[in-house]
């Protein structure tokens, strides 16, 4: 499909308006928009053949569809597209909104992850949508790293930050590993953690072993690779995937395969397959950014939307992210400055807390 802004540029004004006036009804009802309806709406008297004819080039560029005959149409994911990256108009956050997300910190406890669940919750409400909010790992640079073999097939990392915080993890290690490789593999990763935090080291870590390929034995190299790639276990609460709101997706959709996709999907998150692709969704910059339909996998088989932000710590690193899931339709307008806002106060409460 061609440019956004190419598209829009090449459409008249009575194109543009017929377009926005029939994405704007279907996000508010959901049903596929007529024309009659829409003479009543135009800026400029037209009749609704006229109407239909513009509707019919819109539908031979890709914006528009017939879900069935005579029926009036509603977007398509492209539609969609073109309209949130060239037409939308982000309301202000609403006092009510606002004053709800806030609540949710009224308590001077130093529990984030209880705070964290409780905005999930807010978020989940004040959006009629699913949630999702994934909590951030230690980002404390790291000051030693050692490898204790438990069974052949678990082993325990142990991890001492620099801020005296010391995390156990456990993972599966490699076939064959043995108590040499384990050490060699410590060493490997204690002579680059100094000053670094585990994001920093997870950088680093691929360019150093393809350099340092010869020191580093194929055994020792899965070690360090295994270790530092799995997370802790379901009890630890870094790293840890929050998602509030399900029965709204659920009693959204009727059809029974569009249920059993949204099951899927939530079934998904819960088992945590996917936190670090939810991450990387909003790791390619500041703001909220939104992902309709296939445009993500993690969303495509139950044909939602999502609208995520990450939110920083005080160094403006990225450590974590909030979104809402919701039906494509979902009022994008006031969806984005809401989940704007409610990443800066995750973001503001890690900070002061540290």
């Amino acid at each position: 499909m061609n440019d956004v802004s190419n598209i829009l540029a090449e459409m008249n004004d009575r194109s543009r308006e017929v377009f926005r006036r029939v994405v704007e009804a279907y996000l508010a009802t959901g049903d596929p928009v007529g024309s009659r309806s829409l003479t009543r709406q135009m800026n400029e008297r037209v009749s609704a053949a006229t109407i239909r004819n513009v509707m019919q080039d819109l539908e031979y560029l890709g914006l528009l569809d017939s879900p069935h005959v005579s029926a009036g149409r509603v977007p398509t994911q492209e539609g969609l597209r073109m309209f949130v990256d060239g037409l939308l108009e982000v309301g202000d956050l609403e006092m009510a909104d606002r004053e709800r997300i806030d609540a949710t910190l009224g308590s001077n406890s130093q529990d984030v992850t209880g705070a964290l669940d409780r905005i999930g919750a807010a978020l989940s409400g004040v959006t009629q949508g699913a949630s999702l909010v994934l909590a951030p790992k230690h980002e404390a640079p790291i000051k030693h790293i050692e490898f204790v073999s438990l069974a052949h097939d678990r082993a325990l990392v142990v991890l001492v930050f620099a801020d005296g915080h010391v995390e156990n993890r456990i993972f599966t290690p490699p076939p064959g590993h043995t108590p040499s490789s384990m050490r060699e593999a410590a060493n490997f990763l204690n002579a680059l953690i100094e000053g670094r935090t585990l994001s920093d080291l997870h950088k680093v870590i691929a360019t150093q072993i393809s350099e340092r390929r010869q020191e580093i034995d194929s055994l020792a190299r899965q070690l360090v690779e295994n270790g530092l790639a799995v997370w802790d276990d379901d009890s630890e609460t870094y790293e840890r995937l929050i998602v509030r709101g399900r029965a709204n997706l659920l009693e959204e959709e009727a059809d029974a395969e569009d249920l059993e996709r949204i099951r899927n999907l939530f079934d998904d998150l819960e088992r945590k397959r996917d936190i670090a692709e939810f991450l990387e969704l909003a790791d390619a910059g500041e703001g909220v950014r939104i992902f309709i339909g296939s445009e993500n996998k993690l969303f495509s088989l139950s044909g939602s939307s999502l609208v995520v932000s990450p939110y920083m710590n005080a160094d403006r690193r990225i450590i974590g992210a909030v979104g809402v899931i919701g039906p494509t339709r979902l009022n994008y307008g006031r969806i984005v400055p809401i989940v704007d806002y409610t990443a800066q106060l995750v973001g503001k409460l890690i900070a002061d807390r540290n």
